[in-house]
């Protein structure tokens, strides 16, 4: 029977996968200018990560259980990188959805959103990081 303890480790790899592949494919977007395939698959990934990464955060806001001593001193700091990959990556996939709406060609507002999703893409790392740390090093369910 499944828990709800379990939600959290089952939804926590989808915001990493997504976010983390969605930025490799406007990283190679830059390199490959002629293949705009890359730029729309990078676009439809930061949203869908960012609703994964709300899911992944709400579920471990609401179902993970307390942790003391130094478990508890990584699981903040897993949090609060949880936080900034959240907020990262919904901002970013508005801006993105703004840029995209307006139809804007503005070059500066590009890459604005490009060092944005580079933020979240390194904060969704350290985050899995810690995250991994606890289950691994800890040997603590999240």
């Amino acid at each position: 029977m499944i828990s709800a303890s379990h939600f959290h480790p089952m939804l926590v790899h989808f915001p990493i996968a997504l976010l983390m592949i969605g930025f490799i494919a406007e990283l190679a977007f830059l390199f490959f200018k002629k293949t705009t395939c890359l730029s729309f698959a990078g676009f439809y990934l930061l949203i869908f990560g960012a609703l994964a990464a709300a899911a992944a955060f709400l579920t471990g806001e609401f179902f993970t259980s307390e942790m003391s001593g130094t478990a508890g001193e990584v699981k903040e700091i897993h949090e609060l990188f949880a936080s900034v990959t959240l907020w990262t990556a919904l901002a970013t996939a508005v801006f993105r959805i703004i840029l995209k709406a307006s139809k804007s060609e503005n070059v500066t507002l590009k890459w604005i959103a490009f060092i944005l999703y580079a933020i979240c893409a390194i904060s969704v790392s350290i985050t899995g990081f810690y995250g991994g740390t606890l289950v691994y090093s800890y040997m603590m369910p999240l």
